[in-house]
């Protein structure tokens, strides 16, 4: 049966819009929501791009390298002291920043970085990559419902004269605010001492 033209321009219209409701609507939200993301995390390299981590808080500065064995563990304390590094403790930093996401972004004047305790941080940790490139993360204080912290990443002003302050997670905090003993190896108690034999029993005079 053929179509009357009226009705088969209609069909053809509808199959378009729903090709631009998919393609804009439904396909072009996941890409937004992906430039979305891609906007919100701190920094965009990879694990295993990282070299080198120097973490410096009120307490201590660490330097940390990657192990160039590539054997246990993964990573070294370079100083205070020498010795293999925590992985575990390790992994746990580089996981949030190579993972983490800044929750929103404020363009503030610089004369106002103490009012995030950026002047005098809690924490800073300098990254270098194999590249040879370096990134910084400065790590303030909480905002005021204890949720975030704010931090700021490789600090420099823009063309308005502001700079950035992220809203990072606290877990930062944790990740870095340790003792030296924390950050390195634990010791390895698999190989226990040997145990006492077991005493044989007592010979009884049988009557």
């Amino acid at each position: 049966m053929k179509l009357p033209r009226t009705t088969l321009i209609l069909i053809l219209l509808a199959l378009g819009l729903g090709g631009f409701v998919y393609f804009h609507e439904i396909r072009g939200a996941t890409v937004r929501e992906e430039i979305k993301e891609q906007k919100q995390k701190i920094f965009s390299f990879a694990e295993d791009d990282v070299q080198a981590l120097t973490v410096k808080t009120n307490k201590l500065t660490l330097n940390l390298e990657r192990n160039p064995e590539s054997s246990n563990p993964k990573w070294l304390i370079k100083s205070p002291i020498s010795g293999p590094a925590n992985d575990a403790i390790v992994s746990y930093l580089m996981d949030l920043l190579v993972k983490g996401n800044s929750d929103r972004t404020l363009s503030t004047p610089p004369k106002e970085l103490k009012e995030f305790a950026l002047d005098q941080p809690q924490a800073t940790i300098n990254i270098t990559l194999k590249n040879r490139q370096s990134h910084q993360l400065i790590l303030g204080k909480s905002n005021f419902n204890g949720r975030f912290l704010y931090a700021q990443t490789d600090p420099g002003t823009k063309p308005d004269g502001n700079i950035n302050v992220l809203l990072v997670s606290t877990d930062f905090a944790n990740a870095v605010n340790r003792e030296l003993s924390e950050w390195k190896q634990p010791v390895d108690n698999s190989q226990k001492l040997p145990g006492l034999s077991t005493p044989l029993p007592i010979p009884t005079n049988s009557k």
